[in-house]
């Protein structure tokens, strides 16, 4: 691999050829502002607000499209480059609703962190707001386009993670909004409702509806853990509030699967709470099913497969597994099944 040299803020660092400016600062743990990037995404340059000054350029480039190249010279935070952030950040904030004390995304906004870090407050451009419907029409998601900045990562999540294109923008200058084909709602249009849009949203156009007024960032702590919905072995955080989770939010690390989701796993854990759900052990007592500790129950199961195999042979009893269960479980089953039943007749759900 062929490495290159250069400086950034008069520190010298060493980053592998094809390294946008922006990594190689990231790398180095040197602060860039961004809204449109994200490392799963490809990079637009859209926000413009990573600009950085390099000897040389007359302009200041973006540095998440600006490779960087041997012995160039980076200035991320001198008057110049803090002052054309500012701007661009004042930009934003003169359209966009400053309703934060009632945001659902305060406490984890990047708009917001920003504008404190570089004392914006939305006084300096004056003009017309935009007073667009919200999209209230699914379950799932939260649409305010009042709040969108246009960063284009909702767009990119739609096509890049999720191949479904989606999402797009539509209309032109003030009036530019983003959304489905034809403007239509969510619930109209072909989503599949995984809300990979919603997990890399920077502020508070997008947002888990479930979540809505249950809790700000900073009640809320964070459990990472596995979905059960299926085998793949997908994980994300379990926002829980009071000791009772009250939504899912996608885990960046997440080996599997990054920040991507489907709609049963990002949305699904309402189930926990489900009056339907079956909490207890139920045994067959008169004709009826009535609720037994774990104790009874298992000595029950193991009884009645012990008559079976005693009277019918090994054979005659069978395993149906579930993609629903991790693969230590499922090789737990069919170990079972070989090793003390005595039988090969296992099956799963998944296998067709």
């Amino acid at each position: 691999m062929e490495w290159l040299t250069l400086t950034i803020d008069g520190r010298e660092v060493s980053v592998p050829k094809g390294t946008t400016v922006l990594d190689a600062c990231r790398m180095n743990n040197i602060p860039i502002p961004t809204l449109c990037h994200a490392p799963e995404l490809t990079s637009a340059g859209a926000c413009r607000l990573c600009v950085v000054q390099i000897e040389g350029m007359r302009n200041l480039p973006p540095s998440c499209v600006t490779q960087a190249a041997q012995g160039m010279k980076v200035e991320t935070q001198n008057p110049k480059v803090r002052q054309a952030r500012k701007i661009i950040l004042e930009l934003l904030v003169a359209n966009h609703p400053l309703d934060c004390m009632t945001c659902q995304k305060m406490g984890d906004c990047s708009l917001a962190e920003y504008a404190y870090d570089y004392g914006v407050t939305g006084e300096v451009y004056q003009g017309e707001k935009r007073c667009l419907p919200i999209d209230d029409s699914n379950p799932f998601i939260l649409r305010d386009p009042n709040k969108c900045i246009l960063c284009g990562k909702c767009i990119k999540a739609c096509t890049e993670i999720q191949g479904k294109s989606i999402l797009d923008f539509s209309f032109r200058g003030f009036d530019t909004q983003v959304g489905p084909a034809f403007n239509l709602p969510y619930k109209e249009s072909d989503c599949d409702f995984c809300g990979s849009c919603v997990s890399v949203c920077p502020v508070g156009a997008l947002t888990e509806k479930q979540m809505v007024g249950k809790g700000r960032p900073w009640e809320v702590s964070k459990v990472q853990t596995t979905c059960p919905f299926c085998g793949v072995g997908c994980n994300f955080d379990l926002n829980v509030k009071d000791g009772k989770v009250i939504g899912v939010t996608s885990n960046p690390e997440a080996p599997v699967n990054g920040k991507a989701l489907c709609v049963k796993g990002r949305f699904g854990m309402d189930m926990i709470y489900s009056d339907n759900r079956v909490t207890t052990p139920l045994i067959r007592k008169n004709g009826e099913l009535v609720p037994a500790d774990w104790d009874e129950a298992l000595d029950l199961v193991a009884s009645k497969l012990g008559e079976i195999k005693k009277t019918y042979g090994p054979n005659s009893i069978a395993a149906l597994s579930s993609a629903h269960c991790t693969n230590e479980e499922n090789y737990l089953m069919q170990k079972f099944m070989r090793a003390v039943i005595g039988t090969n007749n296992v099956d799963h759900c998944a296998r067709t």
